[in-house]
């Protein structure tokens, strides 16, 4: 009898455990959704002495507008969600003015709002990331956005002999975007999906490439192509109410989304930091994620802004890079507090078994 009763009082442990688990995972969810608001910048592109394309005589920066104030009247509707604009009329605003706007606000997100041109009649919305590579296609779109800068005041100065129209001067990449890749990618995902998938607009999918006002942020950041003013049917809808308020509904559903996973993961650290670390198995090992991107750098303080014993894993073609390797938990929240104080916002705790990296919702199982 008692043999028989032992694997029973296991799986009663693990139901209650189970039990306990999910209603930890809610009371601290709807404690950090009452704590926590996110911070979304939105940037209406273009805007004073700078129109934007023209294309058939429509006016992108008039458009971008319409739609970054309609995205952000529907995700304030949010209590967790501060919406910033970089502008809220017809304004010029500088390329590096808009990501200073979003560093300032240490924002959670920032998503730039823009129109599309082109000779021929090309159709269809996409969403941009920055990227270290891109194709002909793309740099030239990204080199008719950069060209912006021209109108700048002490541009020189500014961008340190940037020039819009270098594909080696557009090609280069800081670690402290590179670090946001994955985030931003996400939200392009979502907001591409919601463009194909629920407005049936025609998909020219998510892609990577080298604008500057996604340089000029630290946090995951996602630049969109409404769709092209230069195919009159397209054009007209963008132009239109109808056309506005789908765009904007569909960019404001997709960050919000995008906000509620940002949301439970939060609240599945914040459970698993109470968890003891001497109730933790010795296989199990915590490192701080600080970045992750197409670059090998060489492990070296200088290269994580003083941070030592970096090491580097390559997943697929990235490569990622953690610190504050440790068995303890406790001492592995300290590391991210430390990366976090060095400039690393977006730093987040890993685990791994045996070598293999796992949920932390696994990890929380092996008590």
């Amino acid at each position: 009898m008692q043999s028989q009763q032992k694997p029973k009082n296991i799986n009663t442990s693990k139901i209650l455990f189970t039990i306990l688990f999910t209603y930890l995972l809610l009371f601290n969810f709807n404690t950090v959704s009452a704590q926590k608001q996110y911070v979304v910048v939105i940037d209406a592109g273009h805007g004073g002495k700078d129109p934007g394309n023209l294309g058939n005589g429509f006016r992108e920066k008039h458009i971008a507008l319409k739609v970054a104030l309609a995205v952000g009247k529907k995700l304030s509707k949010n209590k967790d969600v501060k919406v910033i604009f970089t502008r809220k009329k017809d304004v010029f605003i500088d390329l590096w003015k808009r990501g200073d706007i979003a560093n300032h606000a240490k924002a959670d997100l920032f998503v730039s709002i823009h129109c599309d041109s082109h000779t021929s009649n090309a159709y269809g919305a996409g969403t941009f990331v920055l990227g270290l590579r891109g194709n002909k296609k793309n740099l030239e779109i990204a080199k008719r956005e950069n060209a912006v800068i021209l109108l700048e005041d002490n541009f020189k100065e500014r961008y340190e002999g940037f020039d819009p129209n270098s594909a080696e001067s557009v090609i280069g990449l800081s670690l402290l975007q590179e670090e946001n890749l994955d985030k931003s990618l996400t939200l392009a995902s979502l907001i591409q999906n919601n463009f194909a998938f629920k407005l049936k607009r025609n998909n020219r999918k998510v892609k990577q490439d080298n604008f500057q006002v996604l340089r000029e942020t630290i946090m995951p950041s996602v630049l969109v192509e409404l769709g092209f003013l230069t195919n009159k049917k397209e054009g007209r809808y963008l132009n239109s109410k109808k056309g506005q308020n789908e765009m904007s509904l569909a960019i404001s559903e997709a960050i919000y989304n995008y906000i509620k996973n940002l949301k439970l993961n939060t609240v599945i650290e914040e459970v698993t930091a109470e968890l003891p670390s001497t109730q933790l198995k010795k296989s199990i090992e915590f490192k701080v994620q600080l970045a992750s991107g197409k670059n090998k750098l060489a492990t070296k303080s200088y290269n994580f802004k003083g941070l030592k014993n970096i090491q580097r894993i390559k997943v697929g073609s990235n490569y990622k890079y953690y610190y504050g390797n440790s068995s303890s938990l406790k001492e592995t929240k300290k590391a991210l507090q430390k990366a976090v104080a060095k400039g690393y916002k977006t730093a987040f705790i890993v685990a791994f078994k045996d070598g293999k990296k796992v949920s932390l919702k696994e990890v929380l199982k092996m008590r």
